[in-house]
């Protein structure tokens, strides 16, 4: 009972910052039906920006977040704007393939700037330990999984009752009639792509506390594949439950064998679109020719 107790905090937390950067999948996939590869790089991006202002220039914690969010959100969309959008109208593979040299690109600026060696940082999340049904797991892990709920929470709330918000949702649903509304389409895909890195940036630092500032920070983006496609590439819902299910699925795998959480994650991708293309909460889409 106890390592089981120690293992679904673990896997909440994973599965928490998953979601966080599956999010911003969903929102560029929904608003603009832009498959982004980058996403693990954006990740990459936000932590290093954190630890630059909290570490380098010595900013306040919270300062350093606004920081990097700022830093994120623009790249986000200077990328929209300068990259993807002389793009529209190409064939998808083009533009997938201009989203995985991004990744690419990103990854190579990060190790121009800091080079390969992880970096060491102070911890900001609180550190010690809580019982909880007789398992002794970490603080800091639930502290991620109160942090991801809010910010998750607040993005829900965003989606639902802000008029940004209703505005994606009608891009998402019909660009064309969104466009009789008066609504800026070009401007909700800006907005995407800056939403997107912000949400990264907030998992960035999840991970750059609890683990290490490092370039594996990327390969951790890998994963959101399965989350998306477990959850439905266009479900903001989904995105929390897949994040969740695959979060556990890994550190569950983990301890039957070593290892085991770089391939599970992988086969959950393959029974889902064996059985549910669209994912758990995803929307069939039924073109007429």
């Amino acid at each position: 009972m106890t390592q089981f107790v120690q293992l679904t905090v673990y896997g909440l937390a994973d599965g928490a910052i998953l979601a966080l950067a599956a999010l911003g999948f969903v929102l560029i996939y929904k608003a603009t039906s832009v498959i982004n590869f980058s996403q693990g790089e954006f990740l990459l991006v936000g932590a290093y920006a954190f630890y630059s202002a909290f570490v380098l220039l010595h900013l306040p914690v919270i300062l350093a977040v606004v920081v990097g969010l700022v830093i994120a959100t623009a790249l986000g969309v200077a990328i929209e704007r300068l990259v993807l959008r002389p793009l529209v109208g190409e064939d998808p593979i083009s533009v997938i393939m201009v989203t995985i040299g991004l990744s690419a690109v990103l990854k190579a600026l990060i190790q121009i700037f800091y080079g390969t060696s992880p970096r060491t940082m102070p911890k900001v999340l609180p550190r010690g330990s809580v019982e909880i049904l007789g398992g002794v797991v970490p603080v800091d892990r639930l502290v991620v999984v109160a942090v991801a709920a809010v910010v998750l929470a607040a993005f829900s709330a965003f989606f639902r009752w802000s008029r940004h918000g209703v505005a994606m949702r009608a891009v998402a649903d019909d660009q064309q009639a969104a466009l009789v509304q008066g609504i800026s389409v070009t401007r909700i895909f800006a907005l995407a792509w800056g939403m997107a890195a912000a949400s990264a940036v907030i998992g960035g630092v999840l991970i750059a506390d609890i683990a290490e500032v490092s370039q594996n920070i990327a390969g951790f983006g890998l994963v959101v594949f399965p989350v998306v496609i477990l959850g439905g590439l266009d479900s903001v819902p989904g995105t929390i439950i897949g994040g969740i299910v695959i979060g556990l699925v890994r550190q569950y795998a983990d301890r039957v064998s070593p290892g085991a959480s770089q391939v599970v994650p992988n086969l959950v991708l393959v029974l889902i679109l064996l059985v549910r293309p669209y994912g758990l909460f995803g929307q069939p889409r039924i073109e007429r020719v």
